[in-house]
């Protein structure tokens, strides 16, 4: 497992399984341009912890009463709030979000396509994943379609700026 990996950019990044190999420095920077694009200050904390599927249906299991495991789970903390005054620390925190890699990788290849770029690859999954969580922080949702064709449209636009660049 890689661990953690912490930039003074206020992401951590935290690898607890060994399914697919991660690239921390990837999500932290993938992470905070997604925040800083969508207005969030920074500094602002957030952590993207990668997990196996038993970790991953557990945490489904507890916090969203479904069995087994899912892709990516977020759990929002200040920002959904809207704008909050940092706590006494001084810190805003954006939340957590958790990602299966194993759950990626089988469904990379019927990603591919979805957006503009996703080559139906592990790691465009994942970049899926994770801007999909952030978002998620961010209160966007697709319960209804209107907020999913936003949400989407979100996506689209983040991943097509960093795959453009990658």
């Amino acid at each position: 497992m890689a661990g953690g990996c912490t930039g003074d950019d206020g992401v951590l990044i935290a690898d607890r399984q060994n399914d697919v190999q991660i690239d921390a420095r990837r999500y932290r920077v993938l992470v905070r341009q997604v925040l800083e694009a969508e207005g969030v200050p920074p500094g602002t904390e957030t952590a993207v912890t990668f997990v196996g599927r038993d970790e991953m249906a557990e945490l489904n299991e507890a916090h969203m009463g479904h069995a087994g495991p899912t892709d990516v789970l977020a759990f929002p903390l200040d920002l959904v709030l809207g704008p909050q005054a940092p706590d006494e620390t001084g810190v805003q925190l954006a939340g957590d979000i958790v990602v299966c890699p194993a759950i990626a990788a089988v469904n990379a290849e019927a990603g591919k396509g979805s957006r503009p770029g996703h080559d139906g690859t592990v790691a465009a999954e994942i970049d899926l994943l994770v801007v999909h969580g952030v978002l998620h922080l961010l209160g966007m949702d697709h319960a209804e379609p209107a907020e999913a064709d936003a949400m989407r449209a979100r996506e689209t636009e983040h991943l097509h700026s960093l795959w453009s660049h990658s």
